[in-house]
């Protein structure tokens, strides 16, 4: 029999139950990726990430949703592992920032982790951004949305936006447009499909330096996300190069709609960098 430890975390959580869960596997070298998927979909989770050892970097860590699909991106699934590694003292003394590195898909990128008040705080790094196809028509994603046309701004136009993960940047026009969007998910699927995105990011502006935003992503089989680092990041990049972002700064509050308030704040320096904390809810062993 083997025995791994693993458990749950709250990722951009204030308080337990709020946030974006996570399902954490250590030392997960000896699994297959058959049994990665499976326990993936044991928990049930929007993601499940494993931590493994790495000739590349600090940690390599693999994430895969509950119907088996990986993802990569330095996301939630990202920062609630190291997050979840700091809390248990399994990196060292974290009174001062110390800086580890972290193998994702083909990427190796940094993350910064510091203690602050007794709880574990990071900061990641994400990829330069690379931007996708603008969409030519947007009645198909309108409809697939439950919403209208007009719902949809033009400035800036809806495109993919790729800092780890590519996604479709959708910006409407306030925030109760984005609490109103009612997607299906096969018509949604077919607008995915016709470009490079993964999953859609439906936002709208809530002041200057913050936005309202739900994500939803039927190619992995996430209907609704409650906190979406990858899709946070590439949005913020986008808004600074479509000269919508006035500063460095951009807070994001995601997951209201589904009662679990997140707010995900990134700098410009000049790629995005995440930032936020956790708090961890559950600890345990599976048994194989």
């Amino acid at each position: 029999m083997v025995e791994l430890v693993a458990g749950l975390i709250d990722v951009f959580a204030d308080t337990p139950l709020t946030g974006n869960p996570l399902a954490v596997v250590q030392d997960a070298d000896a699994l297959t990726d058959e049994q990665m998927r499976r326990i993936a979909g044991e928990f049930n989770q929007a993601e499940t990430t494993f931590i493994l050892r790495s000739t590349r970097a600090d940690r390599k860590l693999r994430s895969f949703t509950a119907s088996g699909a990986e993802v990569f991106g330095a996301g939630h699934n990202a920062l609630g592992a190291w997050l979840w590694l700091g809390e248990h003292g399994d990196l060292g003394s974290l009174d001062k920032a110390r800086t580890f590195h972290q193998e994702i898909g083909p990427e190796v990128l940094p993350i910064e982790l510091v203690s602050i008040d007794g709880r574990v705080h990071g900061r990641m790094k994400h990829a330069p951004l690379r931007l996708g196809e603008p969409l030519a028509d947007v009645a198909p994603l309108a409809a697939a949305l439950g919403l209208e046309p007009g719902d949809i701004l033009s400035e800036p136009i809806p495109r993919p936006a790729d800092t780890g993960a590519e996604h479709l940047m959708v910006r409407l026009r306030d925030v109760e447009s984005v609490d109103l969007a009612q997607p299906d998910a096969v018509a949604l699927l077919a607008v995915l499909r016709g470009t490079t995105a993964e999953g859609c990011y439906v936002y709208a502006f809530d002041g200057a330096d913050k936005a309202y935003a739900r994500f939803f992503n039927p190619t992995v089989g996430l209907w609704e996300d409650s906190a979406t680092g990858t899709a946070a990041g590439p949005l913020a990049a986008y808004l600074a190069a479509s000269g919508h972002l006035a500063g460095n700064d951009l807070a994001v509050e995601q997951g209201t709609k589904m009662g679990r308030r997140s707010i995900l704040r990134i700098r410009l320096t000049p790629d995005p960098e995440l930032s936020g904390t956790g708090i961890v809810v559950l600890r345990g062993l599976i048994r194989l």
